[in-house]
C-alpha cells in the first residue's frame, strides 16, 4: 500500500510516499481503508524526531483518520465491513489502510463531509478532554484559549458554545487570524503580538481572572497565564511551544488554590482513550448533526503533496484544519 515515510528526522523535504505492507488487525482491531487524514501538530514533532510513537504503533505519521472499514479482527462485533468511520489511531494514518482499535472508532455523522470527518477526532476529543472532562468547565464559568487559529482551539471554541453557551470566552491569535476568530462567534478576540493577554483580562473580569486556561505555549505563558486565571481556576497544558522551564510562585498557587494540569492523548491507555472517546462521541453527536459542530478546513492536498501540507504547518499560516486526501477517487468536500 501506498505510505508517507521518511528518510530521516528534519524538515517537510525528508517525507516521500513509499509502498509498505498492508497492517493486519489484531483481537479487537478494525482495518479502516483511508480516505483521509489530517496534519496535527504532533505530527511535525514527531517528524522532527522529537515525539516518538508508543511502543507497538505505527511509525507511520497520523494521528486520525475517516475511512471505511476494510476489515475486522476476531472479536470485533460492533463494526461491519463498508461502515463509515472516524478516529484515533496511535500512528499510521498517513497510510491507505490504518488499524484502529474498535471502541476508537465513531460513526461518521452524516452532516460531515470526508475532509471534515478527518478533522474531528484528534483536535476535538483533546479539546473535550481538557475542557469538560478533566477539570470541566461550567456554565456562566469562563475560559481563556490559546493559538485561535488552530484546529484544537477551533473546536474547543466550539465546543464551549454548544455545550456551555453561558460561558464567556477569550481567545488569543495572531493579528492575520482576528477577523476570522471574531467570524466564529461571541468571543473576546486578543491579538498576542500587540496586546497583554494578561493585563486586558485583569481590566475586563476586574481582577477576577478566568476559571480554565488551555494553553500550548507553556513556559513563555506560564507566569502571565496564573496571573489570568481566577482563584480555584484550572491551566490545563497541552503544549510546550514556548518552552519547558519557568519560575513560579508557589505559595501564591497555593493561596490562589489554582491547578496546573499537564495533558497528552496520544500516550494513554488502549482502555482510557476507548473511554474518552465515548464519553465525548455521546455528548457532541447531537451538536455534529445539528450544525453546532462543524470542522473547518483549511486546505485539502493529496497525500502526494505531503510535503506542502506540512510546510503550512510549520509556518502556521493556517486556519483550521489541513487535510490529506488519501484516495483521490472521490470527493470528500
Amino acid at each position: 500500500m501506498r505510505a508517507v515515510t521518511q528518510a530521516s528526522f528534519g524538515g517537510p523535504e525528508q517525507l516521500k510516499i513509499d509502498s509498505i505492507d498492508k497492517p493486519i488487525p489484531a483481537a479487537g482491531q478494525v482495518l479502516v481503508k483511508v480516505i483521509a487524514t489530517s496534519v496535527n501538530r504532533p505530527d511535525i514533532i514527531q517528524r522532527q524526531g522529537n515525539y516518538p510513537p508508543p511502543p507497538g504503533d505505527s511509525e507511520v505519521l497520523g494521528l486520525e483518520i475517516a475511512g471505511e472499514v476494510a476489515e475486522v479482527g476476531s472479536g470485533v462485533l460492533r463494526w461491519k465491513v463498508g461502515d463509515r468511520v472516524m478516529g484515533l489511531v496511535g500512528g499510521g494514518g498517513y497510510a491507505e489502510f490504518a488499524t484502529a482499535w474498535a471502541h476508537h472508532l465513531m460513526t461518521v455523522p452524516e452532516t460531515l463531509t470526508w475532509a471534515q470527518a478527518a478533522s474531528v477526532s484528534e483536535t476535538y476529543i483533546t479539546a473535550h478532554l481538557n475542557i469538560f472532562q478533566c477539570p470541566g468547565l461550567l456554565d456562566g464559568q469562563s475560559a481563556l484559549l490559546h493559538g485561535g487559529g488552530g484546529g484544537v482551539n477551533i473546536a474547543a471554541i466550539q465546543l464551549c458554545q454548544a455545550l456551555v453557551p453561558g460561558s464567556a470566552l477569550f481567545v488569543t491569535c495572531s493579528p492575520m487570524k482576528v477577523d476570522r476568530v471574531k467570524a466564529l462567534g461571541e468571543i473576546h478576540v486578543i491579538d498576542y503580538q500587540n496586546e497583554d493577554f494578561a493585563e486586558i483580562l485583569k481590566e475586563v473580569t476586574k481582577g477576577h481572572g478566568v476559571d480554565l486556561i488551555l494553553d500550548h505555549i507553556g513556559a513563555a505563558y506560564l507566569e502571565r497565564n496564573l496571573k489570568s486565571l481566577s482563584i480555584g481556576g484550572s491551566l490545563v497544558l497541552i503544549g510546550v511551544m514556548g518552552g519547558v522551564k519557568s519560575e513560579i510562585n508557589l505559595a501564591q498557587l497555593m493561596v490562589r488554590r489554582q491547578k496546573i494540569c499537564g495533558s497528552v492523548l496520544r500516550p494513554r491507555s488502549v482502555e482510557e482513550k476507548a473511554r474518552i472517546t465515548q464519553n465525548f462521541y455521546q455528548q457532541a453527536l447531537p451538536h455534529f448533526l445539528n450544525g453546532n459542530l462543524s470542522p473547518v478546513v483549511d486546505q485539502v492536498f493529496l497525500l502526494e503533496d505531503v510535503r506542502k501540507a506540512h510546510e503550512l504547518m510549520d509556518a502556521s499560516g493556517h486556519f483550521g484544519k489541513i487535510v490529506l486526501q488519501v484516495d483521490a477517487s472521490i470527493s470528500i468536500v
